[in-house]
Order: C-alpha cells, then sequence, then structure tokens
C-alpha cells in the first residue's frame, strides 16, 4: 500500500518484504537512496537495526519510521534524529510526512531532496 501511495505522488519506490530483502537491495542498489520507509518492528531485523546499516551504505539517506505503536512507546528503538509516523495513517498523511522529511525535516541523513522523482525504500 505505501508503495501504491508513493508512486502515484511521482516517487520511485524499492520495495522489499522485511528487513533482509530490503538490506540486500541497498547493497545492490548503486543509485542514490534519498528515504528509507520502514516499521520499527519486523521479523528477522528491525527497523531500526535495518537504518544502521542503511547508514554505513547510504549515508545520505533519510529514515522515516512507522508502528502501529505510539512515538513514546517506540522512543527506545527509533534511532535519534529520525522521523516517526504512527500508524493507522492516511495516504495524505504518508505523503505530507515524507515530503517534509525529504525536505529537511527530520530523518536524519544527508543534504535537503526535492520531493520529486525521489527514490525511496519501502522496507516493510
Amino acid at each position: 500500500l505505501a508503495r501504491r501511495i508513493l508512486e502515484r505522488r511521482g516517487y520511485r519506490v524499492l520495495e522489499a518484504a522485511g528487513g533482509p530483502q530490503a538490506l540486500r537491495l541497498l547493497e545492490r542498489c548503486a543509485e542514490r537512496i534519498d528515504l528509507l520507509v520502514t516499521d520499527v518492528v519486523m521479523p528477522e531485523m528491525s527497523g531500526d537495526r535495518l537504518a544502521e546499516r542503511l547508514e554505513a551504505l547510504h549515508p545520505e539517506a533519510k529514515v522515516l519510521f512507522t508502528s502501529g505503536h505510539s512515538e513514546q512507546e517506540m522512543a527506545p528503538r527509533v534511532i535519534e534524529g529520525a522521523a516517526f509516523l504512527e500508524k493507522p495513517f492516511t495516504p495524505e498523511m504518508l505523503g505530507r510526512k515524507v515530503r517534509e522529511v525529504l525536505n529537511g525535516g527530520g530523518g536524519r541523513g544527508g543534504a535537503d531532496a526535492s520531493a520529486r522523482g525521489r527514490r525511496a525504500l519501502d522496507g516493510g
């Protein structure tokens, strides 16, 4: 669902079923990754661990964590400076948050990025 929402807003999206698959995509991707959208809690590899691995491979990338738990509950697992979006969210909420993060409103990572045509990885 997140992939479709983001593609309809002009983003190029790489999608993975979970952390290990996302990590393989990140390792193979020679293009710039602007944003990782990942659930905090996933089987096999947590979102915070995936984000740590992302930083080594694509230091310019920003991170947007999502969770069905509140931000306060997830605070110990969310990397400092990363953006957070609580589930459930509407397509508009996701689109607005992604644009905010890419335009410098949190999410850690490198330089500001234009909202259109950027590559995002939906890792969970």
